[in-house]
């Protein structure tokens, strides 16, 4: 039990605790900073600041994970995912801040390479894998829907939506990482729990999201990026569907699901009324942000509240 939960734990811990200090200089050297929106004032002074400090949560699950490869095979597909979405995110990212293409990827193109990656996934899990497509439901006593063939589109919704959630979702010091510590200790429990097989990686993307809190958390002295960002987002639908739980993300990943919906509301409604906006701005964060919620505070009552619906979702098991 130490050997499959603690150690993964400690040692991504001090991976990325300890690249903190040789990746952040390297970055700032590379002057791979961020652009704050105009609009948000109180960010403005964090113009500069590296991001693309994903690869040091990228780089702590690696390391972790082949630790474990052998022993653990059901980790392969969650650490493709996670790897995957993370050199879409590292693309983005150079082309961004290195390269100083002020878009990064093309949307088409990022929703490409996101659909590539999406695709290897299903036809691994269609094909390859023993852990069936059906879905548990959650509250349900232990039933799972079916849905055959159409299993496939909802993968790839699922795959989609929350990858982009995640990605919104990292938008204030230590956000994503706080938000997606919860998520990734859900996912832990219920793996030890069940003895799924995954939980050497998801209690390395705990302790790695641990260590790069140390210099994530509000000032924040390097952003994660589209790096982490999305990497994140391809781990959580991974490890749902590799525990048939793809179900469970609109609990626990609620904060994800509300984000990424406040941008689809709000670019509609804007095009819709000629300009009219319904949040003060978006991604949801924003909107509490202008409305006098300090940074802190916005981050403190989202992890507060993915913290509960983890609770919940435990009960729903």
């Amino acid at each position: 039990m130490t050997y499959e939960i603690v150690i993964p734990v400690i040692v991504s811990f001090a991976i990325s605790a300890l690249l903190g200090p040789i990746v952040i200089p390297f970055l700032r050297r590379l002057k791979v900073g961020q652009t704050e929106r105009k609009e948000l004032e109180s960010h403005l002074k964090k113009n500069g600041t590296p991001t693309m400090g994903g690869l040091m949560i990228l780089a702590s699950i690696i390391i972790t994970s082949v630790f474990y490869v052998k022993d653990y095979p059901k980790i392969v597909p969650i650490l493709f995912m996670t790897v995957g979405f993370g050199v879409i995110g590292f693309l983005d990212d150079y082309l961004k801040v290195v390269l100083r293409r002020s878009d990064g990827l093309l949307a088409w193109q990022k929703m490409l390479c996101q659909i590539v990656v999406t695709t290897v996934f299903a036809v691994y899990m269609g094909c390859y894998s023993d852990v069936p497509l059906t879905m548990l439901i959650p509250f349900s006593g232990g039933k799972y829907l079916d849905l055959g063939w159409g299993a496939f589109p909802v993968l790839y919704l699922a795959v989609i939506g929350t990858v982009n959630g995640t990605n919104f979702t990292d938008g204030l010091d230590g956000l994503a990482s706080s938000v997606t510590i919860m998520v990734a200790t859900f996912f832990s429990v219920v793996a030890i729990g069940t003895n799924a097989g995954i939980a050497p990686i998801t209690c390395a993307v705990v302790g790695a999201l641990l260590g790069f809190l140390l210099f994530n958390v509000y000032p924040a002295s390097v952003f994660m990026g589209d790096t982490g960002s999305l990497a994140l987002g391809g781990f959580v639908v991974s490890a749902a569907y590799m525990m048939q739980m793809p179900l469970f993300i609109v609990i626990v990943g609620l904060i994800y699901l509300v984000e990424v919906l406040s941008v689809i509301i709000q670019v509609t409604y804007f095009k819709k009324t000629g300009g009219k906006r319904i949040f003060r701005m978006a991604p949801i964060h924003h909107h509490f942000e202008l409305g006098g919620w300090s940074e802190t505070r916005v981050v403190a009552v989202f992890s507060i509240t993915t913290a509960i619906l983890c609770m919940i979702a435990l009960l729903g098991l």
